[in-house]
């Protein structure tokens, strides 16, 4: 492959937000023959049990292997993959964050798969195969697993005070006051500033727009009007005392929803498995509904967390990994093993109301149609806008919020805000791509 400017690496991590498609420049494929034996893929993923997945595979596929290779997630698999990129010595396939797509394209270290999996995309929400399609054309990933954004709540803790589950944000901020009128030492939930997936889910049903691109020129819009909203709705509520304001995933957060002191958690899908341990004596009292929106009648979501299946351009056998990672989010039996082994929400909207996910996850009982109404939700999943340094925002979300979040004052964190947009626009510049001003 030709050498890339710094320009040519932005306009190709721009095609996901509708410029034009990076040409893949993988290697080509050469399948395996009769005489040389099978086809070995390696695959490294992070989500428990997926060498169970991959067993399955292997067992129906004697011409195409995979060996699946325990990894970190989040950044630090980020870093490995672009390093092993750099120096041809990539796996065939990775299990990559959706907001991690755009830097590895970037960095020139996943392949366009759009001709190998065509006719996937009917299996996905608009919303979650658009964060994997790169300007309508190439295909760098496959959705696996995604985390559609609800609203968690304390059923006989809303009834004992007398509260109605809100379907606004407004009216989430008057249940919010209504109950510190009430019961002055609890609060209906947190805001907490140490995990900014969360923030971003937010945004993204508000309309939040990160990053764009345009000609050559790439815009950060991480103080967009959508995210001032978020901002000033939350800064708002935290410095009038409504909510409270401490990190989530710690012993005293863990207490507060195991005692009632919060009543509701604004979470994903995958919540159930995180009040199991943190909440148990609470099982069977709690209830989800769809999240708050911020007009009546609307019906979008915001997503927290998920992955995708990407094949990367140091695969020699590009064709075989395409259909592995297209049987492993999309075939019955593959999706089946991947909620029972490694525990995710698929992304596959069939797989979402079947198999192990036909019944409620026991933590929620009281609600037998727990998943048929969370597959209907996460129909409503908003698009995202990811860019080559979500990494550099989320840091200095945390740092900045976390500021904004002890000062308890709403000015503090507008300024947040516009922090945290002025280090994510000077390390784009740092790093040689031209920004807007």
């Amino acid at each position: 492959m030709p050498q890339i400017t710094r320009r040519s690496l932005a306009a190709a991590t721009a095609v996901l937000l509708g410029a034009t498609a990076l040409t893949a420049c993988g290697s080509s494929d050469g399948e395996a023959g009769a005489d040389s034996g099978p086809v070995k893929l390696t695959y490294w993923a992070w989500a428990p049990g997926m060498d169970k997945v991959a067993a399955l595979w292997n067992a129906e596929h004697p011409d195409i292997q995979i060996t699946v290779q325990k990894q970190a997630s989040g950044d630090d698999l980020v870093t490995k993959i672009i390093t092993a990129a750099k120096a041809h010595k990539g796996p065939d396939l990775v299990q990559a964050e959706y907001q991690a797509l755009p830097t590895l394209v970037s960095n020139d270290a996943l392949a366009d798969i759009s001709d190998e999996v065509q006719g996937a995309e009917k299996h996905f929400a608009p919303g979650v195969w658009q964060q994997t399609t790169f300007g309508g054309d190439a295909v760098y990933a496959l959705p696996q697993d995604s985390g559609p954004l609800m609203f968690f709540y304390r059923k006989d803790l809303f009834e004992q005070y007398g509260l109605t589950v809100p379907t606004t944000w407004d009216q989430f901020a008057e249940t919010a006051r209504a109950l510190k009128k009430k019961a002055p030492k609890k609060a209906l939930t947190t805001f907490s500033a140490n995990d900014a997936g969360l923030f971003a889910g937010l945004s993204q049903q508000a309309g939040a727009k990160w990053w764009t691109f345009e000609g050559d020129t790439w815009k950060v819009g991480v103080d967009d009007a959508a995210t001032k909203k978020v901002t000033d709705f939350w800064g708002g509520l935290v410095a009038e005392g409504a909510v409270d304001n401490q990190p989530m995933y710690t012993p005293a957060w863990n207490n507060a929803l195991n005692t009632g002191e919060q009543l509701a958690w604004v979470s994903a899908v995958w919540a159930p498995g995180v009040l199991t341990t943190a909440a148990p004596d609470t099982k069977g009292k709690w209830a989800m509904a769809p999240l708050p929106q911020w007009s009546a009648g609307e019906n979008a979501t915001g997503s927290w967390g998920g992955s995708s299946t990407a094949v990367t351009t140091d695969s020699k056998h590009k064709a075989a990994a395409a259909q592995f990672a297209t049987w492993l989010n999309t075939d019955p039996e593959a999706l089946a093993a991947l909620v029972k082994e490694s525990g995710i929400y698929p992304a596959a909207t069939a797989a979402q109301t079947s198999g192990a996910l036909a019944k409620a996850p026991g933590y929620f009982a009281g609600q037998p149609d727990f998943y048929t109404e969370a597959a209907e939700i996460a129909k409503t999943t908003a698009p995202a806008a990811w860019g080559p340094n979500v990494n550099v925002a989320y840091t200095a979300f945390k740092d900045e919020f976390g500021k904004a979040a002890k000062a308890k004052t709403a000015a503090a964190f507008g300024e947040a805000l516009a922090a945290v947009q002025d280090t994510t626009v000077n390390d784009l510049t740092k790093q040689g791509f031209e920004v807007a001003k």
